[in-house]
């Protein structure tokens, strides 16, 4: 089985090691599963066991639906096993040791930094085990879901193929996810590379990492390996890194990374690779020359693809692209019967997206009466970066191109009290508000932990609470969060007119 083979093939002897990778897929994918007999119809067929595909099976088995999960591969699909699972774990080893190397500037003399990358490695199998009970096939199945661990593929508007069965529905949610798309570079497959579906097979630390994509992913992996004690170079065609961010947050990435000693290659063309020695050589054009990087491994992360290709889409009338399944405003496909959620229809490629549409789904699937929206959700994004970098809403370049007017209001994170007792030294709460208005359009948030202030944001904006709102909130001093509070301040300063000021001069003339 090749899911098996990805985990297997690189474990090496350690029984410690071999007891996490096994537990992992005793859960997700146990070899001696038996799928259930098919009989009747399902009122809801899941294709894809991943995020979006967990949370719509449990969501509706819960309500009373008799439900049938397909996964072809491995429950808990990316995130548990290739994707935010793991990559935060070592991301968190990576923390640790970015603030033993600056422990310095807060009168802390540190030893050197010792990187044990196998202990950090099976740590992130641990954690990656621990977590897959609450995905497992057993887990679904006592929450009354028929698991069927095969190929699934549409034989007809309302059947499902799987494993020599036939599976019939009055609805189905397509949810199978994507991959990380590899470009055409020429040499690339001939020298091998690593993705965020292999590179969980490293045992040894790479002295010498080429990073293809200095999107979230690429930037994520890099400043950990870095960190760890690569030698890193990220490269990628754009002009700046997290080529969707605001450029501000982009540029303070940019500049972290350069201090911290990552070569960054932006805007820069590759020609192509090659094994020379033993070592792996890129090839590149930067400013008219042609340069070459050697390096031990090579890491791409540019991008990602929906995984539509096995699906028989053409028999259940569903229309895609490249880009994914065509969907409506209510994840409806051209068949009445199907709908899609998650990376395979959507953008917006996060776990958190995903789990959000899921449950869009099972409320338009399953009830009649008003349909939820895809474009009423508000949704907002962090890079695990060191700091990280947190958005929701609109960008100020979006709400202009839409022909709203925007002004911005901006608050360095080094202004906070704790930003200062924390020697921050990069980082900023940035709101756009429709001008004239307190509304809020969208919000950047640059800082150690901006996923976890983002929200704030994100509740207000959800629940139409306007900026000078905000400014009434107490936050608990000292904390970062503040910079949120102080940046409403700032929006209520600006309404301070200099005709209102001659009123308030008045009136306090007058009540002396």
């Amino acid at each position: 089985m090749q899911d098996t083979m990805r985990f297997q093939g690189h474990i090496p002897a350690a029984s410690e090691r071999e007891d996490a990778d096994q537990r992992l897929l005793a859960n997700v994918r146990p070899s001696d599963w038996q799928n259930p007999k098919a009989d009747g119809r399902y009122n809801l067929v899941v294709i894809g066991g991943g995020s979006a595909g967990l949370v719509a099976a449990a969501g509706a088995a819960g309500l009373g639906a008799r439900v049938a999960l397909v996964e072809r591969h491995l429950l808990g699909g990316d995130c548990l096993n290739v994707g935010c699972v793991p990559s935060k774990a070592i991301i968190r080893s990576a923390k640790a040791a970015g603030e033993v190397a600056r422990a310095g500037q807060f009168g802390i003399t540190a030893r050197e930094v010792k990187v044990d990358f196998a202990a950090i490695m099976e740590r992130m199998r641990e954690v990656r085990a621990d977590l897959s009970d609450y995905d497992s096939v057993y887990r679904f199945r006592k929450l009354g879901v028929d698991v069927y661990l095969g190929e699934g593929r549409f034989s007809g508007p309302d059947t499902v193929e799987v494993a020599g069965q036939t599976l019939h529905f009055s609805k189905a949610v397509i949810a199978t996810g994507s991959r990380p798309g590899v470009p055409p570079i020429p040499g690339l497959e001939e020298a091998g590379y690593l993705t965020n579906e292999t590179v969980w097979n490293l045992t040894a630390l790479p002295q010498r990492l080429a990073v293809i994509g200095a999107g979230p992913i690429g930037a994520e992996l890099a400043q950990s390996f870095h960190r760890f004690g690569s030698q890193v170079t990220v490269f990628d065609i754009l002009p700046r890194m997290l080529g969707r961010e605001d450029a501000d947050a982009a540029e303070i990435i940019r500049q972290v990374f350069t201090s911290e000693g990552i070569e960054v290659q932006l805007g820069v063309q590759i020609k192509g690779a090659h094994v020379d020695g033993g070592a792996k050589r890129i090839d590149f054009e930067a400013d008219g020359a042609t340069r070459t990087v050697t390096v031990d491994e090579i890491l791409v992360a540019a991008g990602r693809k929906p995984n539509i290709e096995t699906l028989n889409l053409e028999a259940a009338g569903i229309g895609y692209t490249k880009q994914g399944i065509e969907v409506d405003d209510t994840l409806h496909t051209a068949n009445p019967r199907v709908y899609a959620a998650g990376d395979v229809a959507l953008k917006y490629q996060f776990t958190h997206t995903a789990d959000a549409t899921a449950r869009l789904v099972l409320q338009n699937a399953l009830f009649p009466g008003p349909k939820k929206k895809v474009s009423a959700l508000t949704i907002p994004w962090a890079t695990y970066t060191d700091p990280e970098v947190a958005h929701v809403g609109l960008y100020d370049w979006e709400a202009e191109e839409a022909g709203i007017p925007v002004e911005t209001i901006v608050h360095q994170l080094t202004e906070t009290d704790r930003g200062r007792a924390d020697g921050t030294q990069y980082g900023f709460v940035k709101i756009h508000i429709k001008k004239g208005t307190d509304r809020i359009l969208g919000a950047t948030i640059v800082a150690p932990h901006a996923g976890e202030m983002i929200s704030e944001v994100t509740v207000a904006m959800a629940g139409g609470v306007g900026l000078k709102r905000l400014s009434t909130i107490i936050h608990p001093y000292p904390t970062e969060a503040e910079a949120i509070k102080k940046a409403a301040d700032a929006y209520n300063r600006s309404r301070l007119t200099p005709t209102i000021q001659r009123l308030f001069g008045w009136w306090f003339r007058w009540s002396r």
